[in-house]
């Protein structure tokens, strides 16, 4: 007799079309890869939903999976940008962006912390 998989889902790649248009601008990137990014964040979701997984159980899968520390790391990477693009590393406006993108990166962290 089959068992049934008790996995909420297995995703072993997502292939996007960065990936087989090599060579595009950092913008066009972002505006394929973040669109993907969503997509695949859906798709968790709607496994969580359909799952009969607990609270502690899809709690610990996205911690095992690191999905708050990669979710952070784009928060940190904008924030390094935006303070490689300031012209004056002492500019208030763009210090304050800079400070407020990791700020958010940091929350996110937390908000695995307690959970």
């Amino acid at each position: 007799m089959e068992q049934q998989s008790k996995a909420l889902a297995r995703i072993s790649s997502v292939e996007t079309s960065a990936e087989r248009t090599a060579g595009t601008s950092s913008g066009e990137d972002l505006a394929v890869l973040a669109p993907a990014a969503a997509a695949a964040l859906n798709l968790l979701a709607d496994a969580v939903r359909r799952g009969g997984a607990d609270h502690d159980d899809i709690v610990q899968a996205l911690k095992a999976a690191g999905v708050h520390e990669a979710f952070a790391s784009v928060f940190d990477a904008a924030s390094e940008r935006v303070m490689e693009a300031a012209a004056d590393p002492y500019d208030f406006d763009d210090r304050m962006h800079a400070d407020n993108l990791a700020g958010a990166a940091g929350d996110v962290r937390r908000a695995f912390e307690f959970l």
